[in-house]
Protein backbone atom coordinates (compact mmCIF):
# COMPACT_ATOMS: atom_id res chain seq x y z
CA UNK A 1 0.00 0.00 0.00
CA UNK A 2 1.54 3.12 -1.00
CA UNK A 3 2.02 6.28 1.48
CA UNK A 4 -1.50 8.21 1.76
CA UNK A 5 -3.33 5.34 1.01
CA UNK A 6 -6.15 3.52 3.18
CA UNK A 7 -7.01 -0.22 3.47
CA UNK A 8 -10.37 -0.69 2.05
CA UNK A 9 -12.59 -1.58 5.00
CA UNK A 10 -16.10 -0.23 3.54
CA UNK A 11 -15.75 0.26 0.00
CA UNK A 12 -18.96 3.15 0.40
CA UNK A 13 -16.44 5.02 2.26
CA UNK A 14 -14.46 7.86 0.67
CA UNK A 15 -11.92 7.61 3.71
CA UNK A 16 -11.77 3.77 3.11
CA UNK A 17 -11.22 4.22 -0.86
CA UNK A 18 -8.47 6.42 -0.14
CA UNK A 19 -10.45 9.52 -2.20
CA UNK A 20 -10.35 11.26 0.72
CA UNK A 21 -7.92 12.84 2.22
CA UNK A 22 -6.28 13.81 -1.05
CA UNK A 23 -3.05 11.56 -0.81
CA UNK A 24 -1.11 14.27 -2.05
CA UNK A 25 -1.69 16.01 1.40
CA UNK A 26 -0.54 12.85 3.49
CA UNK A 27 1.33 13.99 6.14
CA UNK A 28 2.72 10.98 8.33
CA UNK A 29 1.49 7.12 9.63
CA UNK A 30 1.13 7.14 13.06
CA UNK A 31 0.16 3.66 13.17
CA UNK A 32 -3.09 3.28 13.83
CA UNK A 33 -4.18 6.78 11.76
CA UNK A 34 -2.82 8.69 9.08
CA UNK A 35 -2.15 12.74 8.86
CA UNK A 36 -3.33 14.69 6.59
CA UNK A 37 -3.02 18.52 5.85
CA UNK A 38 -6.25 19.47 5.06
CA UNK A 39 -6.95 21.11 1.42
CA UNK A 40 -8.34 24.58 3.25
CA UNK A 41 -5.40 26.18 5.21
CA UNK A 42 -7.45 29.34 5.93
CA UNK A 43 -6.65 28.67 9.43
CA UNK A 44 -3.03 27.79 8.91
CA UNK A 45 -1.99 24.17 9.87
CA UNK A 46 -5.64 22.51 9.94
CA UNK A 47 -4.75 19.19 9.91
CA UNK A 48 -6.50 15.66 9.64
CA UNK A 49 -5.99 12.79 11.64
CA UNK A 50 -7.75 9.41 10.03
CA UNK A 51 -8.21 6.47 11.36
CA UNK A 52 -7.10 3.71 9.18
CA UNK A 53 -9.82 1.39 9.27
CA UNK A 54 -13.09 1.70 8.84
CA UNK A 55 -15.27 2.68 12.22
CA UNK A 56 -17.90 4.99 12.59
CA UNK A 57 -17.72 5.62 16.78
CA UNK A 58 -15.13 5.57 19.18
CA UNK A 59 -17.02 2.87 20.95
CA UNK A 60 -16.68 0.50 18.16
CA UNK A 61 -13.08 0.80 19.47
CA UNK A 62 -11.26 -1.60 21.58
CA UNK A 63 -10.13 -0.08 24.43
CA UNK A 64 -6.27 -0.31 23.24
CA UNK A 65 -7.31 1.44 20.13
CA UNK A 66 -9.00 4.11 21.67
CA UNK A 67 -6.13 4.84 23.69
CA UNK A 68 -4.08 4.49 20.79
CA UNK A 69 -5.48 7.01 18.91
CA UNK A 70 -6.67 9.42 21.52
CA UNK A 71 -2.43 9.48 21.47
CA UNK A 72 -1.72 9.56 18.23
CA UNK A 73 -4.52 12.40 17.88
CA UNK A 74 -2.85 14.42 21.15
CA UNK A 75 0.82 14.45 19.59
CA UNK A 76 -0.33 15.71 16.34
CA UNK A 77 -2.14 18.69 18.13
CA UNK A 78 0.95 19.16 20.57
CA UNK A 79 2.99 19.35 16.97
CA UNK A 80 0.76 22.08 15.69
CA UNK A 81 0.66 23.97 18.60
CA UNK A 82 4.30 24.08 19.12
CA UNK A 83 4.83 24.86 15.01
CA UNK A 84 2.28 27.23 15.24
CA UNK A 85 2.42 29.06 18.53
CA UNK A 86 -1.23 28.09 18.65
CA UNK A 87 -3.74 29.70 21.47
CA UNK A 88 -5.88 26.98 20.85
CA UNK A 89 -6.10 23.53 19.20
CA UNK A 90 -9.96 23.06 17.85
CA UNK A 91 -10.40 19.24 18.09
CA UNK A 92 -13.33 18.23 15.75
CA UNK A 93 -14.89 14.45 15.53
CA UNK A 94 -17.99 14.70 13.99
CA UNK A 95 -18.42 12.31 11.22
CA UNK A 96 -22.18 13.68 10.01
CA UNK A 97 -20.66 13.84 6.80
CA UNK A 98 -18.50 11.18 6.49
CA UNK A 99 -19.27 8.29 9.18
CA UNK A 100 -15.15 7.21 9.18
CA UNK A 101 -13.76 8.51 12.48
CA UNK A 102 -11.37 11.13 11.42
CA UNK A 103 -10.30 14.13 13.45
CA UNK A 104 -9.70 17.79 12.17
CA UNK A 105 -6.93 19.77 14.48
CA UNK A 106 -6.96 23.38 13.77
CA UNK A 107 -4.68 25.60 15.64
CA UNK A 108 -6.18 28.83 16.64
CA UNK A 109 -3.64 32.06 16.44
CA UNK A 110 -3.70 34.83 17.74
CA UNK A 111 -4.40 36.55 14.46
CA UNK A 112 -7.65 34.20 14.07
CA UNK A 113 -10.48 36.36 12.07
CA UNK A 114 -13.32 34.65 14.48
CA UNK A 115 -11.81 33.24 17.34
CA UNK A 116 -14.98 32.74 19.16
CA UNK A 117 -16.44 31.03 16.41
CA UNK A 118 -15.78 27.66 14.60
CA UNK A 119 -13.94 27.22 12.03
CA UNK A 120 -17.37 25.77 9.69
CA UNK A 121 -19.11 29.27 10.34
CA UNK A 122 -16.18 32.05 9.85
CA UNK A 123 -17.12 33.06 5.86
CA UNK A 124 -13.68 33.01 4.03
CA UNK A 125 -12.25 31.86 0.65
CA UNK A 126 -10.59 28.72 0.85
CA UNK A 127 -6.56 28.49 0.86
CA UNK A 128 -5.46 26.45 -1.26
CA UNK A 129 -1.63 25.38 -1.34
CA UNK A 130 0.26 23.88 -3.93
CA UNK A 131 3.11 22.94 -5.44
CA UNK A 132 6.33 24.04 -2.99
CA UNK A 133 4.24 25.78 -0.70
CA UNK A 134 1.90 22.65 -0.05
CA UNK A 135 5.33 20.59 0.21
CA UNK A 136 6.90 22.84 2.32
CA UNK A 137 4.21 23.17 5.03
CA UNK A 138 3.59 18.41 4.61
CA UNK A 139 7.36 18.47 5.04
CA UNK A 140 7.46 20.85 8.23
CA UNK A 141 4.30 19.00 10.01
CA UNK A 142 6.23 15.84 9.49
CA UNK A 143 9.48 16.53 10.79
CA UNK A 144 7.80 17.89 13.68
CA UNK A 145 5.81 15.04 14.15
CA UNK A 146 9.17 12.71 14.36
CA UNK A 147 10.30 14.77 17.02
CA UNK A 148 7.16 14.93 19.43
CA UNK A 149 5.95 11.96 21.37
Amino acid sequence: MAQGESAVTDPACKACRGTWPRADHFVADLGLSKVYLHDDQFFPGWTVVVLQRHAAELFQLAPTERFQLIEEVNRVAKTLSEIFQAKKINYELLGNQLPHIHWHLIPRLADDPAPLEPVWRVPHEPVRLSGTPLREQIDRLALALQQVR
